[in-house]
């Protein structure tokens, strides 16, 4: 059957499924298939390999990312906030809080299981 004019590759599901569904599969196969940026040499070379592996063929690297984009939103905003190191002063912050330790918390759970088998 193939496609259509107006829903492209969607067209080989012919009436089937919806609407709304169908275009969903449009616009993720659009992304899922466009030649992205690649994040270690900048030129748009990157292709999907598989569900979350991507290829440069530039640079020849191989790396993870979404399973249909080089990078999510949510990646998108760790870099930023990476980049910008805007995070730093609130683990600072977070630090001065808590004053427990690790070992303090390794000693609470011991102490909870003892207990619990006593019980």
């Amino acid at each position: 059957m193939g496609s259509t004019k107006k829903v492209g590759r969607a067209g080989r599901y012919g009436s089937r499924y919806g609407v709304g569904i169908r275009k969903r599969l449009i616009a993720t196969e659009k992304k899922q298939n466009n030649l992205d940026d690649c994040p270690f040499c900048g030129f748009n070379t990157v292709k999907r390999e598989a569900a979350g592996l991507f290829y440069c063929k530039k640079c020849n690297n191989k790396f993870a990312g979404g399973a249909y984009e080089v990078q999510t939103l949510v990646g998108k905003t760790i870099a930023k906030m990476v980049a910008q190191k805007s995070f730093l002063a609130d683990a600072k912050a977070l630090a001065k809080e808590s004053e427990s330790s690790f070992s303090d918390i390794e000693r609470e759970v011991e102490e909870a299981l003892i207990n619990d088998k006593k019980e």
